[in-house]
């Protein structure tokens, strides 16, 4: 007798997404998805587990989100006929024939202490994961402990300013979670639909953890969206020092990780590779909080964001509105560009946000600052 999915044509199969906004609903016609039906990843993952999240989640008020995840690196090559065209229309126009470029040299940045009266805080973080395990969405339970053992031991070895300790979800306690939330330190409890539609909460808190130093100015997330969150923030605009400490600790990392005989995912196209399609190439989010209530209600300033390649969020995360004109503004961009490149977009364009916020505050005209667009064929 032919099982449910023997009795089925992909044209019967084929989902609904008639009222969806996200990038896989636009790029994922029948003729696609009959192609990529029947074919798996070596570690079995399939084209409805590609797409759930995105079918799940139709779109979101505030960004165009993807609505497709990998399962592993293979996802790739194997899903290429989806993944590349997102790929492009997610990451302004970067074809499949185009090479990714890294730059963790924090010398090649050029200032980067931004004016504290304004900026509140710093942050940069990018996501890392291990060859060879799946990627959260496909991992088995043995396969997310041992991802947890191998990060714990390497960091373990770190030492001097950049000595830590980990610490477990599953032995902490509540008040302890709750607290590291609202300090912005550790990723929220799993309640996104994202995460849930992708499979990314399972089994939660098994093998999720979070590492950070003795200052909890470098911090490393076990087990959330990818393998691995690496994270440098402090108090304060010195996005440059910021910078610097993470390039210095993400070496580190790596290097004891190799030492470990294990290496993450990167290849000449993709960069690093990681669950969702919009954190391929560098991963980075350099970002900052930056008060400009005056610039923020001006009638271009989300065309002014645009054009400078920054997005903005509320400062608890996408889902959150601004308070008192607190914006979380980072880089739009993750792949094609380096990670110098992004963070120099960052303390580029945020700078002339706060000049643009300064010239409102004596009752001037910003019309002769706003930029022209950038497209991929200029550098940052």
């Amino acid at each position: 007798m032919a099982t449910a999915r023997q009795k089925y044509s992909a044209k019967d199969e084929y989902p609904n997404l008639t009222q969806h906004s996200n990038y896989m609903a636009k790029v994922l016609t029948s003729s696609v998805y009959e192609n990529l039906k029947k074919i798996k990843t070596p570690g079995g993952f399939t084209i409805d587990e590609v797409i759930q999240t995105g079918v799940d989640n139709p779109g979101h008020p505030f960004i165009v989100a993807v609505g497709a995840v990998a399962g592993d690196e293979e996802s790739y090559d194997v899903f290429a006929e989806l993944f590349d065209p997102i790929i492009e229309a997610r990451h302004a126009g970067f074809k499949k024939t185009d090479k990714h470029r890294t730059d963790l040299n924090p010398e090649n940045v050029v200032g980067g202490n931004l004016d504290s009266n304004y900026v509140l805080s710093s942050r940069v973080r990018t996501g890392r994961c291990i060859r060879g395990l799946s990627l959260p969405p496909k991992c088995t339970r043995a396969e997310r402990r041992e991802v947890e053992r191998i990060l714990v031991d390497a960091l373990a070895q770190l030492d001097g300013a950049y000595r830590g300790k980990y610490y477990s979800l599953e032995t902490m306690s509540t008040e302890d979670q709750e607290q590291l939330i609202n300090d912005h330190f550790l990723f929220d409890k799993p309640v996104s639909p994202l995460l849930t539609s992708a499979g990314m909460a399972r089994d939660w808190p098994d093998a999720r953890g979070i590492w950070h130093n003795e200052d909890k100015n470098f911090l490393v997330w076990v087990n959330e969206e990818d393998h691995s969150r690496i994270i440098s923030m402090q108090t304060g605009g010195n996005i440059r020092e910021v910078f610097s400490r993470f390039c210095h600790g993400l070496n580190m990392v790596e290097n004891l990780i190799k030492q470990c005989g294990y290496e993450f995912m990167w290849n000449e196209h993709l960069g690093y590779v990681l669950t969702c399609p919009s954190n391929l190439g560098t991963g980075l989010r350099a970002g900052v909080h930056v008060k400009i209530p005056l610039l923020s209600q001006h009638e271009q300033f989300q065309t002014i964001l645009d054009n400078l390649r920054l997005q903005k969020r509320g400062t608890g995360g996408v889902d959150t509105a601004s308070e008192g004109g607190v914006y979380d503004v980072s880089n739009a961009d993750r792949l094609g560009w380096s990670e110098v490149e992004l963070v120099q977009a960052v303390i580029d364009g945020v700078t002339l946000l706060v000049d643009m916020e300064k010239k409102l505050e004596v009752g001037g005209s910003i019309d002769e600052l706003i930029p022209r667009p950038r497209d991929r064929s200029q550098k940052y």
